[in-house]
């Protein structure tokens, strides 16, 4: 089972919620940066490319649940830089269990064994370590050679400890869909309690821009990436809603949901969404209320949005679609493995 039954209830009661009150906007996950420093260079990345004065900086637990509850939001996603690094990581990790947020706390595994002890197993809490790949790939991904051996080894030490892990894989162009297979394969092995995809997003700050999917590759990737999976020749148990799976291979039409996952950091809430660098609000107010939305997504015409197909923007789209009558029973039943 990926998404536990309780956080599938919460998350769902919480999306009638809105509807009722008639919001039309509003937000499902927050990506809450306490840091953007890491103890990698990732070629895909451009999240490490601030300037030295930036990087220096953490959100103190305060400001973290500040932002939660002006927030709102049921899943907290924490991503990085590395949030291991931060010297409080726990702290924040501890009030946001109290608070009953889903946390998805995002790490590359390095440090992630030795930091076990700090935290307890809870239903709250889900450790995302991010693997591109098998051995070979994932440290070209990396840039460094033996991530994937210490990362494996940490997952398999969480999970013993009784911990909640998943892992978070990013797809770029030149992949080729029989590996990605094998490493499906292989992710199965470890036990671990749901796979997340998405195509590479072209950070303005990234290294390697030579990489990117453009909208067309990406639905026909995944299409042969999942071909055995739709056929119902493998069970891969995946952390998504399987609407966003249909998504990713051309079956559903999405727009974005931009407002879905608003990302808040030690330079504000950003605008308009976790991947552009277009300027910070100082509220969560502020960025519902100020942003020119009908800027942003494929529809909008904004060469920034137009090959975007990234969980953070569609996945709240595809929660949304998940209420509709007829796609409640196959959105619940991947809850049971059943997608």
């Amino acid at each position: 089972m990926a998404v536990n039954l309780q956080q599938a209830m919460d998350i769902g009661k919480y999306l009638v919620t809105q509807r009722l009150k008639g919001r039309k906007r509003f937000p499902l996950v927050l990506m809450l940066e306490p840091l953007f420093r890491c103890n990698l260079a990732c070629t895909g990345c451009g999240k490490i490319q601030h300037p030295k004065e930036i990087l220096k900086q953490n959100l103190t637990p305060e400001q973290c649940f500040a932002a939660v509850e002006e927030c709102g939001a049921p899943v907290v996603s924490i991503p990085g830089g590395e949030p291991l690094l931060h010297p409080q990581i726990d702290e924040i990790v501890q009030g946001l269990i109290e608070r009953k947020k889903y946390i998805y706390l995002c790490t590359n595994g390095l440090l992630l064994e030795k930091s076990l002890d700090k935290f307890q197993p809870s239903p709250y809490l889900t450790f995302s370590v991010h693997l591109d790949g098998m051995r070979e790939l994932h440290d070209q991904c990396v840039d460094r050679k033996g991530v994937f051996d210490i990362a494996v080894k940490a997952i398999r030490a969480a999970k013993a400890k009784g911990f909640r892990v998943t892992t978070n894989t990013t797809i770029f162009e030149g992949t080729q869909p029989e590996d990605m297979q094998e490493f499906f394969d292989f992710l199965d092995t470890l036990n671990t309690d749901g796979m997340m995809i998405s195509p590479g997003y072209s950070y303005e700050w990234a290294p390697d821009q030579d990489h990117f999917l453009h909208r067309e590759q990406t639905r026909a990737l995944f299409r042969q990436i999942l071909a055995p999976y739709k056929a119902g020749e493998k069970n891969w148990n995946f952390n998504h809603n399987p609407l966003f799976l249909d998504f990713l291979t051309g079956e559903k039409d999405y727009e974005c949901t931009p407002w879905g996952s608003p990302s808040y950091s030690v330079l504000g809430w950003q605008k308009p969404c976790y991947l552009l660098n277009e300027g910070y609000y100082s509220t969560f107010r502020e960025l519902l209320a100020q942003t020119d939305w009908s800027q942003y997504g494929q529809k909008s015409g904004n060469p920034k949005c137009a090959d975007c197909m990234v969980h953070c923007g569609y996945e709240p789209t595809a929660a949304m679609d998940a209420m509709q009558p007829q796609n409640m029973a196959r959105a619940l039943g991947s809850v049971f493995g059943r997608g």
